[in-house]
């Protein structure tokens, strides 16, 4: 039996926070990081499909305690899916120490990331954005990957960083040899292909190019054994390894102008 991705991030959630799923459900005032996506296919994420497709309403009464934060306090916006948003469940002092917000929901895709650029990153007036999306495309999650798509998807979220002065880091999407919650064909290939394609995006406009890959991955596709609890999303171990490389690149792109 095939577990929904959502279902392997809740319980890696869970355990991070060193509760069970049903309290971690409970508190209508938990942070939006905490509060465990419901299962793929369930009445509530079917109910969720149709009502809020991008998941707008997952940060929207945060976004308003965020911009009144200092502009050191909100200095850079991490946007992305369900390995961003484990990044804050399994190492939340990074983001809260260095001025970082993470924006990270669940089985997202680059079209619903686009969706949510204005709301959940341009609202907050950061000095830099760090993008990092694209897993779910590969994976089929909202539709048939296109990888044309995907590609405009960046692009537009970029445009739009761009047009409001937003530095931009883009991250490599993290290796994976398949995914838990769906067979697709050669996701290995698929992946490569896309962060090569990212990492010439970035190289050709004068962007950060975060490479997680060389660290994470076993030169085969996959993820190094520690790093992964699901081979597809990083342990605290995998995040902590992350930590010097998403520092370093942020730390280059505020150093650029504009």
């Amino acid at each position: 039996m095939k577990l929904p991705r959502r279902t392997l991030l809740s319980t890696a959630a869970a355990l991070a926070a060193g509760t069970s799923l049903a309290r971690a459900q409970a508190p209508l005032t938990a942070e939006p990081w905490s509060i465990p996506a419901p299962p793929t296919g369930s009445p509530a994420d079917e109910l969720r499909i149709h009502t809020d497709w991008a998941q707008l309403q997952q940060y929207r009464a945060d976004d308003v305690r965020v911009r009144a934060l200092p502009a050191a306090e909100r200095r850079v916006v991490f946007l992305g899916d369900s390995i961003t948003r484990g990044w804050m469940v399994f190492h939340p002092e990074f983001f809260t120490g260095n001025g970082f917000i993470d924006r990270g929901i669940s089985g997202q895709t680059t079209p619903q990331m686009l969706v949510r650029f204005r709301q959940d990153v341009i609202q907050l007036a950061p000095e830099a954005v760090h993008l990092m999306g694209g897993t779910n495309d590969i994976a089929e999650n909202t539709g048939p990957f296109d990888v044309e798509a995907t590609k405009n998807n960046f692009m537009s979220m970029v445009e739009l960083a761009r047009t409001h002065r937003i530095r931009i880091v883009l991250g490599a999407i993290p290796p994976a040899a398949s995914f838990p919650w769906r067979a697709v064909p050669d996701p290995v290939a698929k992946i490569r292909a896309l962060n090569d394609w990212i990492r010439a995006y970035a190289n050709q406009n004068g962007f950060v190019f975060a490479d997680y890959v060389t660290l994470l991955g076993d030169g085969a596709g996959a993820m190094k054994p520690g790093l992964s609890y699901d081979g597809v999303h990083p342990t605290r171990a995998g995040y902590l390894a992350m930590e010097s490389i998403a520092t370093a690149a942020i730390g280059e792109a505020l150093a650029r102008n504009g």
